[in-house]
């Protein structure tokens, strides 16, 4: 495989800590910062506001902005991200039935 091939950058895109859960928290409707903030209870608003950065730069959400008092930021996933997200569900759903992880998953090592 190339060393840097589209898949890895992908990967390293979504290695990235919350970046997946941002993405999953969208899809089901979390579609402002508040919203997102409270699915996500331990995340900080800088990492938050950096994930949101990311997505968008790589066209997986739309950030649209709302007039009113005080205006609004709503965040949509794209057709991009929708497709993403379905196929990142797919490989949770392969994880957790063709995979045999024990009890004690490597996420609580870090």
């Amino acid at each position: 495989m190339e060393e840097k091939c589209a898949l890895s950058e992908l990967i390293y895109l979504l290695s990235k800590r919350w970046m997946t859960e941002v993405l999953f928290s969208i899809e089901e409707g979390n579609n402002r910062f508040t919203n997102l903030k409270e699915d996500l209870e331990h995340i900080s608003d800088h990492i938050l506001a950096d994930r949101l950065k990311y997505l968008e730069q790589h066209e997986l959400i739309h950030k649209s902005y709302m007039p009113g008092n005080p205006p609004r930021t709503e965040y949509t996933l794209t057709n991009k991200g929708t497709e993403l997200s379905s196929l990142l569900e797919g490989l949770c759903q392969f994880a957790e039935n063709k995979m045999e992880f024990s009890n004690y998953s490597i996420l609580n090592k870090i």
